[in-house]
C-alpha cells in the first residue's frame, strides 16, 4: 500500500532543526562538563551566577526562563557538590544562592570546555554571534505572542 505524501515534512520543521541542534550542542558539552562534576542544566545555573552574582532562586529561575520548582533541585545538587551555598538576605524570607570558592574557581575550567564546544561548531565568532542573536530574537517574538510557558529542564 502506497503512503499518501504528507504536507508535514520532518526536515521542513523549524522545531525539529532547533531540537536536533540543541541535542548536538548538549551532547558536545556533556562529557566535558561531566569531567567537572556538572550536568548541562547545572552549567546554566552556574553561568547565571558567574555573570550576575548571588541571586534568590526565583531570580535564577526567571533568568533561565524556568520555573522555581525546576531550579531548586539543580541548586540542591550544586550545593551538595560544594559549588554554591545558600544564604539569607536582609529579608530573612529570601534565600540567596551564592558561589563558594570552589564554584568561583570552577569558572576557569568550564571556560575551557565552553571554548572546545565553540570550536566544534566550526562557526567564526561573527557568525556565532549572529546565530545567537537570531535565536534570542526568535525566543522574544514567540514569548510576546504568549506561546512560551516556563518549563522544567529534561
Amino acid at each position: 500500500m502506497a503512503l499518501k505524501k504528507s504536507r508535514l515534512q520532518l526536515d521542513d520543521q523549524l522545531c525539529f532543526a532547533l531540537y536536533a541542534a540543541t541535542n548536538a550542542v548538549v551532547r558536545a558539552y556533556r562529557p566535558l562538563l561531566g569531567e567537572l562534576g556538572l550536568t548541562y542544566p547545572q552549567y546554566l545555573v552556574m553561568l547565571a551566577l558567574w555573570q550576575d552574582g548571588s541571586a534568590p532562586v526565583h531570580a535564577l529561575a526567571e533568568r533561565l526562563q524556568l520555573g522555581s520548582n525546576a531550579v531548586t533541585p539543580l541548586v540542591d545538587k550544586l550545593e551538595a557538590a560544594g559549588f554554591v551555598t545558600r544564604a539569607r538576605g536582609a529579608d530573612r524570607r529570601v534565600v540567596f544562592v551564592v558561589l563558594t570558592e570552589a564554584g568561583i574557581s570552577l569558572e576557569e575550567k568550564v571556560s575551557v570546555a565552553q571554548q572546545a564546544v565553540v570550536c566544534r561548531t566550526g562557526l567564526p565568532e561573527k557568525d556565532l554571534g549572529a546565530l545567537r542573536q537570531e535565536l534570542k530574537d526568535l525566543t522574544d517574538r514567540i514569548a510576546v505572542m504568549g506561546l512560551v510557558p516556563q518549563d522544567e529542564p529534561t
